[in-house]
């Protein structure tokens, strides 16, 4: 029954890991002002875990914005 609690202790351990390095990242995001909720820098951080490049996620996220803003001023001037 040892190797039970040890190995629940280690994934809690490792839960703990996770979730320090994760908001770690999001204080850093918000000093850097990019505007990602939690949920946002997760999916951006599995993305970039399973090989997508990171210049490129950048690149789409700021084109999204654009667009999310030219709609939002479209909507504002109708």
């Amino acid at each position: 029954m040892a190797s039970g609690s040890s190995t629940r202790a280690a994934a809690f351990t490792n839960l703990n890991t996770v979730r320090e390095t994760m908001e770690v990242l999001l204080e850093i995001s918000r000093i850097l002002n990019t505007s990602l909720d939690m949920a946002m820098l997760c999916i951006c951080v599995q993305l970039c875990e399973q090989g997508i490049h990171q210049e490129a996620l950048s690149s789409v996220i700021q084109e999204l914005r654009k667009g999310t803003e030219a709609l939002k001023a479209a909507e504002n001037t109708s």
